[in-house]
């Protein structure tokens, strides 16, 4: 599995959404000078994780973003498949044409750890993980370093 960093980053921003749900709306700002993502990259996420409803998008001044449901309800799985990215450790993308156009000697053993993967991301989800007291700490840490809702006037499509 190679997890590019559309998949990091996308559930970087998502755990930091969970993080200030409560808050209301954030702004996409925010979560780019928290978590050192361009705001750019992180549109294009956002526009994926909208269309996959992971979020939802509020208007106009204090505008932001919220997820969509409960962090308990959002896996990390589906995150990291919302934005397109596949958990996959084999060569040949599951098409069992790893060596020379057949099935090499290993591809078993490569689909079954993508299925163990699959199954342990997809067994945590953004309400456990904001609950991690590693993840709280460091939480605390940047919001020692910036304080939020400086940018909240950012709209969003």
């Amino acid at each position: 599995m190679r997890l590019s960093t559309k998949g990091r980053y996308a559930v970087t921003a998502l755990i930091d959404l969970a993080l200030h749900d409560k808050d209301g709306p954030v702004a996409l700002t925010d979560i780019a000078q928290s978590q050192g993502i361009s705001v750019s990259y992180l549109e294009q996420l956002f526009a994926r994780l909208r269309k996959n409803e992971l979020v939802e998008g509020m208007r106009g001044p204090g505008g932001g973003y919220r997820l969509a449901h409960p962090a308990e309800n959002i896996t990390i799985a589906q995150i990291i498949a919302a934005v397109d990215e596949q958990i996959d450790m084999t060569r040949c993308a599951g098409r069992e044409n790893c060596q020379d156009g057949e099935k090499c000697l290993t591809h078993e053993l490569w689909v079954d750890l993508s299925n163990q993967l699959y199954e342990f991301l997809e067994g945590i989800n953004l309400g456990q993980i904001v609950e991690w007291p590693t993840v709280r700490k460091v939480a605390e840490r940047q919001e020692a370093r910036r304080p939020r809702g400086l940018n909240k006037t950012k709209t969003v499509a």
